[in-house]
């Protein structure tokens, strides 16, 4: 068997379920039309895949440790392609928003098991390519998604971006079952407290910041919705500082690089990808581009982000961090910035040098993320580091869509302005919180970063300590 093919499989499917974040962008005025949907639906039916699949990836990485990672990672690939089904069948937007919530649970278990079985298939140079590579799909995945997303709605309908699923699913399933070997199993009890306060959290969080933009920030169900998300992270935090095998071990968070690291995913995602929501409705409804035509404009992007990612992922391998992931969150900063020029006047290249940018800064970061949690815990926690990743990835989308939304509907004065003045107006405001989120979570992992790192060694050592 051909030594690449696991590594193949592995970014097949991660690439399947990373596009499907993006992927409905563009299809949002279709699915709208179709399902009589509100802004604030069309926000959820991002939202509910994006929140659920960050928030099970950490439960899911302990039950693959108890059954085996290959096992919960073809499982999780079967009920994504069903989800899909599902979702491209969907009538309505609540059917539609529930379905996407079940593809979020497949796509926790295939997120969640990936960077695992990548991490157990290959070692040394090979381990530093297949990371890269992965990190070059990922990276460009939720690019390419947009793209995708245009060419379908516009040839074949919405349902299509959802349909297309099903056959790559096929082929994840069929070489993932003879590509990858099963990982050593390990007993570890499932932190169902753990999980279900987390979820709560980010639920209650995501709900109240999106209820706050189209209700008011004063109103019952904002406050008690943000009060429920402060609640249920306190018990989280306690019930983690006492369960014996914790889904996220709070030591954890004592190390720079590993904390570091979360920031790096959670500001990557934020601030390069919610924005593409925003802008495709800028795209459609305001400039009035085709499907297609919407996935093009937003394609520099995902060029960048792969050229960068495939050309300098495996040579940046073991570079400080803060070059890698800390630089690259200032210049997606910087790329979000340059969208802040797009006013009433604008045509759809105004964003071009924006998204270019933006898409170095992912290239730059993307690939590095996972090697740095990884390489920042004993190896025996590796599923709990990937997992941490992936969880600050998905929550960082789902939370920008959720306040990029809410500052556009704030600004604009209402969710979709009929105006281009009005919209552009709640835009440039949207992409100047997102250009301050980047460069900011860059600062912070820059000043993380540069603090001494422990041996691989020492690492294990003082978290053994700890866990004891």
């Amino acid at each position: 068997m051909n030594k690449w093919n696991p590594l193949v499989a592995s970014c097949l499917g991660t690439f399947m379920l990373l596009i499907d974040v993006t992927i409905v962008t563009v299809a949002l005025p279709d699915i709208a039309a179709a399902t009589h949907s509100s802004f604030t639906t069309l926000q959820w039916v991002l939202d509910a895949y994006a929140l659920v699949l960050g928030a099970l990836v950490l439960g899911m990485g302990a039950l693959a440790d108890n059954i085996g990672h290959k096992r919960v990672y073809l499982s999780g690939t079967a009920l994504f392609a069903a989800a899909s089904l599902a979702c491209g069948l969907a009538d309505s937007g609540g059917v539609l928003v529930a379905a996407r919530a079940v593809q979020g649970v497949g796509g926790a278990a295939m997120f969640a098991t990936t960077i695992a079985l990548l991490h157990a298939t290959y070692s040394g140079r090979d381990r530093g390519v297949a990371f890269g590579v992965w990190g070059a799909v990922s990276g460009a995945s939720a690019g390419i998604g947009v793209v995708l997303g245009g060419v379908l709605t516009q040839w074949a309908g919405w349902r299509w971006v959802f349909m297309v699923n099903l056959p790559v699913s096929v082929c994840a399933i069929a070489l993932s079952a003879v590509a990858f070997g099963e990982t050593t199993r390990r007993r570890v009890r499932l932190d169902v407290p753990g999980i279900a306060t987390f979820s709560l959290t980010a639920g209650a969080l995501i709900f109240g910041i999106i209820r706050g933009g189209e209700a008011g920030w004063g109103s019952a169900v904002t406050v008690g919705s943000l009060a429920v998300a402060a609640l249920a992270l306190a018990v989280f935090a306690v019930a983690e500082s006492r369960a014996a095998q914790p889904m996220l071990p709070l030591v954890l968070l004592r190390s720079p690089r590993f904390v570091g690291s979360l920031v790096g995913a959670l500001g990557m995602n934020f601030a390069a990808f919610s924005g593409s929501v925003l802008l495709s409705i800028w795209l459609q409804d305001v400039l009035r581009l085709s499907a297609i035509g919407t996935g093009c404009a937003l394609l520099p992007m995902s060029v960048l982000a792969f050229v960068v990612a495939g050309g300098l992922g495996h040579r940046l391998d073991g570079a400080p961090p803060q070059r890698t992931i800390g630089l690259g969150l200032v210049i997606i900063g910087a790329g979000a910035g340059l969208l802040t020029v797009i006013d009433a006047g604008s045509r759809w290249y105004a964003a071009a040098p924006g998204l270019a940018v933006i898409g170095v800064g992912v290239g730059l970061s993307a690939p590095a993320l996972a090697s740095v949690a990884l390489g920042a815990v004993p190896p025996r926690l590796s599923g709990v580091a990937s997992g941490a990743v992936n969880t600050a990835r998905q929550l960082g989308f789902a939370l920008g869509v959720a306040v990029l939304g809410s500052v556009f509907a704030a600004s604009a004065g209402s969710s979709r302005p009929a105006t281009a003045a009005r919209f552009a107006d709640g835009l440039t405001t949207a992409m100047t919180v997102a250009a301050a989120v980047g460069i900011a979570a860059g600062i912070v992992g820059i000043l993380l970063f540069r603090r001494s790192a422990p041996t691989a060694e020492q690492a294990d050592a003082r978290i053994s300590s700890r866990l004891s």
